[in-house]
């Protein structure tokens, strides 16, 4: 819940793209939708792609499944908090910067929005200058995991844009569900990949449906990357789980 920004402080019409920000994709989570349409509008003004969910299980499901720049969140929301929705983002290793709106602005309320794993705090009313300034900000962020369009391990390439997959220059076709499960375990090149963190990411599942499905995906998914190439890259951690790693 929040109130449009201060209109004073910045007129739509004297908002202008600053450095780069042109090229940024953000996503605003606003169940005001006077709020939303207006911060929507004036982000687009400044050269600035947005999308907008109106509530928190809305904005998950876009901020896990859409790549952004920057995610601007309100702390009050429908369905599911805003912190509950960045605390879930970061369980699932999706780094995007967060900013977070509330009309909580005391030192403890900020202390405690930083600590869900927000990057920035603005309270309300803002001013709409400062806002844009601070995502112009976030958005230089560059080098965390999810932020790369390509993941790399030893020859293999993934391009998550394009959603080809290459090994040695030669390309390997996928079923969606198998690039899926490529993407989050070289997302976490070099780390044990548990099954429920499988289940979770790639499936969806809040439980384990008791049934051999990751086996006979990683068995697919192993024999399209590793067929006719001498060095193995998806181990079986027997008792944990999976790692893709490159051992050259």
């Amino acid at each position: 819940m929040s109130a449009a920004p201060q209109e004073d402080a910045l007129s739509l019409a004297e908002t202008q793209p600053v450095g780069n920000v042109g090229r940024m994709k953000i996503l605003i989570i606003e169940d005001d939708l006077e709020a939303a349409v207006y911060l929507t509008k004036a982000f687009r003004e400044a050269g600035i792609v947005a999308d907008h969910a109106s509530d928190g299980e809305a904005g998950l499901f876009m901020g896990s499944e859409n790549t952004y720049d920057v995610i601007v969140i309100d702390r009050m929301l429908p369905r599911r908090d805003g912190l509950s929705v960045i605390s879930e983002l970061r369980r699932k290793a999706i780094h995007t910067p967060v900013l977070i709106l509330s009309a909580l602005g005391q030192v403890d309320d900020r202390v405690t929005g930083l600590r869900a794993g927000g990057d920035d705090y603005l309270p309300k009313p803002y001013a709409f200058s400062e806002l844009l300034a601070r995502v112009e900000v976030l958005g230089r962020r560059k080098g965390t995991p999810d932020q790369d369009v390509v993941y790399r391990v030893a020859d293999l390439e993934l391009d998550r844009l394009s959603h080809e997959v290459r090994r040695g220059g030669k390309e390997i076709p996928l079923q969606p569900r198998e690039f899926r499960l490529l993407e989050y375990l070289m997302k976490n090149a070099g780390q044990v990949v548990t099954r429920t963190m499988l289940l979770e990411n790639v499936w969806d599942y809040h439980f384990d449906p008791q049934t051999n499905v990751i086996d006979v995906h990683v068995s697919r998914l192993r024999s399209k990357i590793e067929k006719d190439y001498s060095q193995p890259l998806l181990k079986t951690i027997r008792g944990a789980g999976y790692m893709i790693k490159d051992e050259g």
